[in-house]
């Protein structure tokens, strides 16, 4: 019993400000991880080529393969939506595993290259595979016998494929490639066929299957 004259007791105590203040750090700290996981966790589709394409090649569902990046890499510069139009095509060079830039996919009025095949002199050089860059010299052949000096026929030209057979004209140790060269090059590059100019590649890219 409460002597007279003596305070009521209070029924309850006042929170400690320093508990919660504790309370509220704690809280905001939960509250911090859980939305740096979920951002973590967030994440687009975006797709990549599953084998190397070069320019002019057609593009569809067979062609990608599907990627989970985050949000903030991707920024509006990747193929995103696997249904491509009917008859979309790479504008350049594609490597197998890279994702597929949207600047890359457009129509066949886009490519402003055209393939063609040349015959390599003697063995090629191990970094000229589908997808490698490579400058292409030739040096005409002279009247009295060999070739004048070399100069570069077409810089920055893409391997699509190497011969299978090794060579285009049976017994000859000379290797076929198939480019892709600027369409302003393909004349000169005719040219320089009919003429008999023996082609070198130099490559300036390794490429990827």
């Amino acid at each position: 019993m409460t002597p007279p004259g003596a305070p009521a007791r209070r029924s309850h105590r006042l929170l400690d400000p320093r508990l919660a203040v504790g309370v509220l750090l704690v809280a905001g700290s939960v509250v911090g991880v859980v939305a740096i996981v979920g951002a973590a966790g967030a994440s687009v589709t975006v797709y990549a080529a599953s084998r190397t394409l070069t320019a002019g090649d057609t593009v569809d569902g067979g062609d990608l393969v599907p990627r989970a990046v985050r949000p903030d890499s991707v920024d509006g510069r990747y193929l995103t939506d696997a249904a491509l139009d009917e008859g979309a095509v790479v504008t350049r060079t594609v490597g197998a595993g890279e994702l597929v830039p949207l600047s890359a996919v457009g129509t066949a009025d886009d490519v402003d290259t055209a393939s063609i095949v040349v015959q390599q002199a003697g063995a090629l050089p191990r970094a000229v595979g589908p997808g490698a860059v490579v400058d292409v010299w030739s040096a005409a052949e002279l009247a009295e016998g060999g070739y004048g000096p070399p100069a570069v026929l077409v810089d920055g030209a893409v391997v699509v494929r190497v011969v299978e057979d090794g060579g285009l004209v049976g017994g000859t140790d000379d290797a076929g490639v198939e480019l892709l060269v600027p369409r302003d090059r393909l004349a000169r590059v005719l040219q320089a066929i009919a003429a008999g100019e023996s082609m070198s590649l130099v490559p300036l890219s390794a490429g990827r299957d």
